[in-house]
Order: structure tokens, then sequence, then C-alpha cells
């Protein structure tokens, strides 16, 4: 038995689905961006007024969303929360779901080590979240290169999807080590999306007040800001800091699933 195809067919469906979403977010966000250029300083000073703590809970910074990449940096937080999402719960749902659906006493009996078994796995949900994110670039450039008028925005959203990346990775690895250590394989994807929800309402109060500034170091979505990323690209402190949490979460997927009993 081929674990790996098994799991890719197995979420054949899912990432269709999933793709057709990300479609929808892309088409219909910029099909608003219209309405943004008609009149493109009355907008941005209607936007300057708006009060913080408003702009912070809509996601608007301090792109110019009379731009084309200034209005996709807006509406790229959106898809990044739901790239964040489908990983999130990928990961969780991927380990648990054997105990979940009691077919683990069909898997564990097979001439296969709990190593292996988590590799396959874990290199399916990869291939998952590099789909989604390779749809999403290709879909990106595609639309808002018919708003760009001139913009080179290529770049800024290559930029950005890797970013989406570094995040759809953190949010996998936190799923899976999730299901790995919990005790009921039903609530993993759900704990794992509570703690991404959490994380991005953190985000959403730094911006509304900066003596939480602090904090930015333990939220995600805080990591890779649009306007910082299109400037000065992706920070090596943020990648770091990325790369570690991952890193242990990976570490903590495979040593407590090799250890744990499993429900059957």
């Amino acid at each position: 038995m081929n674990i790996f195809k098994r799991e890719m067919r197995a979420h054949a469906k899912s990432i269709i689905l999933w793709s057709m979403g990300m479609l929808f977010m892309i088409a219909s966000g910029m099909g608003k961006f219209t309405s943004y250029t008609g009149s493109e300083q009355s907008m941005n000073d209607i936007l300057g007024k708006m009060p913080k703590s408003l702009k912070a809970v809509l996601g608007f910074g301090d792109l110019d969303v009379t731009t084309a990449t200034g209005f996709y940096g807006l509406l790229f937080v959106y898809l990044l929360i739901m790239a964040a999402i489908h990983a999130a719960m990928l990961g969780a749902n991927i380990l648990a779901k054997e105990e979940r659906d009691r077919t683990a006493e069909f898997l564990m009996v097979k001439p296969v080590s709990r190593f292996s078994v988590v590799t396959a796995k874990l290199a399916a949900a990869l291939v998952n979240v590099l789909v989604l994110n390779g749809v999403t670039l290709v879909l990106s450039i595609a639309i808002v290169n018919q708003y760009a008028k001139g913009e080179q925005i290529n770049g800024d959203i290559a930029v950005l999807m890797a970013a989406m990346f570094i995040v759809q990775l953190l949010f996998l690895f936190t799923g899976s080590g999730i299901a790995a250590m919990g005790k009921n394989p039903r609530s993993s994807a759900s704990i794992a999306t509570a703690i991404l929800l959490l994380t991005y309402i953190i985000s959403v109060m730094v911006d509304m007040n900066n003596k939480l500034a602090f904090l930015k170091y333990i939220t995600p979505f805080k990591y890779f800001d649009v306007r910082q990323t299109y400037e000065g690209g992706l920070k090596p402190l943020s990648v770091a800091l990325s790369l570690a949490v991952i890193a242990v979460m990976a570490g903590v997927t495979y040593r407590f699933y090799g250890k744990r009993d499993l429900k059957v």
C-alpha cells in the first residue's frame, strides 16, 4: 500500500474546492478594485480618516488601495487566512483521521514503521499545500494583471506567495503536532484552527495598540507585514522564527505520534 498516493487521492477533491475558493476570493476581491480608482485622492483621504481600530479589524494597513498592488495587498490578508486554515486543518486531520475513522488498526498492521507513516502523510500534506500556493500564485498574477495598468506586480505577488508558503508550513506542522499530542482525534482540527484564529486576533490587537507591539513575535500574521514585504522582501528574523517553530512542531509530531497509544 502506498500511503502517499492514498492520501493524495483522499484529498484530491478537497484541494480542488479550496482552489476554487481562492479563485472566487481573488476574482471577486479584485472586481471591487475599480470602485477605488474613480477618485484616487478622495478614497485615500477617506481611508486615512478611518479610526485605527476599524482599519485594524478590516485589515486596512497603510497601503495605497487605489493601485492594483496596494489593493491586492489588502486582499492578501484574507487569502493568507484561508491558506493557513487549510494548512492547519490538513495537518491535524491527515494524522488524526485514522483514529477518528477507526482505520488505525488496518494501517498499523502493515509492515511499515510509524516514522514512515508520518513521513508519507506529511509529504502528501506538503504537496497539497504547494498546490494551493501555486494555484493562488497563478490566479493572482493572471487576475491582478488585468487591473495593473502597467504596474510591475509579478515580483511583489511572488514574494507574498513565498511568505504565504512559510505561514502555511507553520500551521501545517502546528496542526500535525496537535494531532500527535492530542488524546481526542476529533478535536485536533478544531484546536489547530482556534490557535490560528487566536494568533490572528493578537495581530489585530497589535495593530490597534502600539503598546502591544511585543506580541508581534508570537503571531505569524505579523511576521510578514504586506507593506514591509513589498518594500524590503522577507525579513530574516521572521523567516528564522517561522523555521524554528516549524522544526519544533515537526519534531513534536514525530516524537509523540511514534509513542502514543492509538485508538482502534
